[in-house]
């Protein structure tokens, strides 16, 4: 093995390394979480033990940091140190880490069936183009991103779907010494994130007259050439939200809303899965099936009866 480096220097060679193959707005991602937290409490060390990381973990947690985040910290400094190993640069030893348990049930905030009744019908006696894409969220459960990337050529009124393609979103770039955010249009989060998703029959009434004066090339919440980017649009919905006194929610919590009614409908798991782009239908089920009393309850009474 050559002489040791420090972390901060085989972060900037993973960083080159990494920056061939990866799309830009990962590695941006990755560039945020290596200068917001990796470097500060990692950068001038040449060996990091498994109790350094559990340290550092702990800390995080005690920040208010979510597992996930924590989660998606550490594997982003895995793959560091294994590439430090793999050019000879630093010892990478596997560290199998703890987190405090999490009593607290995590409960996903949506719209209740009344509140989403209200909403839609105030877009409905209120259209506008931004308007509308609240309905188009609670109608097909698109992340912000993807609904913001929408042209009305991905809106098919004659076959009643919604085709999902792109993603915008503002991403951190470093351009040498430079450090500045950068709006783009990129393929959209995951695979299974492309997709097309069947239109309700009140939206395809919403959308049908309208698709027949658009210009396909317009971006739908716009209806202009020039997109509108995701804070911008989550600016306004949070301004109307407080405006039809609804409930404080986050605009992702429009898509969780779409999720958790197909749930009560009792649409199956994979299907529910697939139409918000889901990676895996275990998401699905940790977010949306949360069996409720009555539910429970019945689930003990068949055990019974078929025991007798």
């Amino acid at each position: 093995m050559t002489s040791k480096k420090k972390i901060a220097e085989v972060i900037q060679l993973w960083m080159a390394d990494k920056k061939q193959y990866i799309k830009k707005s990962s590695f941006s991602a990755y560039v945020l979480l290596i200068e917001n937290h990796l470097l500060p409490s990692f950068g001038d060390c040449c060996d990091i033990s498994e109790n350094d990381v559990q340290r550092f973990v702990l800390q995080k947690v005690d920040h208010g940091l979510s597992q996930k985040s924590i989660k998606d910290i550490l594997i982003v400094l895995k793959m560091i140190m294994k590439f430090g190993a793999k050019l000879g640069l630093q010892e990478y030893k596997p560290f199998d880490i703890q987190f405090p348990v999490d009593r607290i049930m995590k409960k996903t905030d949506v719209l209740n069936r009344a509140d989403q009744k209200k909403v839609m019908a105030y877009v409905e006696a209120n259209f506008t183009f931004r308007n509308l894409g609240i309905f188009i969220s609670l109608s097909a459960g698109v992340r912000i991103g993807e609904l913001c990337a929408l042209t009305w050529e991905d809106v098919d009124t004659e076959m009643g779907v919604i085709r999902v393609r792109r993603t915008i979103q503002r991403i951190y770039v470093i351009d040498g010494d430079e450090r500045r955010t950068e709006l783009i249009l990129d393929s959209p989060k995951t695979r299974n994130s492309i997709r097309d998703i069947p239109m309700s029959r009140d939206l395809l009434k919403l959308l049908k007259p309208i698709k027949k004066i658009v210009k396909s090339s317009f971006f739908v919440l716009t209806n202009e050439i020039k997109p509108t980017e995701p804070r911008t649009y989550r600016s306004y919905y949070m301004k109307l939200m407080q405006e039809l006194n609804m409930p404080r929610l986050k605009f992702h919590g429009l898509r969780h809303s779409f999720a958790t009614r197909c749930i009560e409908s009792k649409c199956d798991y994979k299907t529910v899965s697939v139409l918000p782009g889901h990676s895996s239908i275990s998401t699905t089920l940790n977010l949306y099936v949360h069996p409720d009393h009555e539910q429970k309850k019945k689930c003990i009474d068949q055990m019974f009866r078929a025991l007798r």
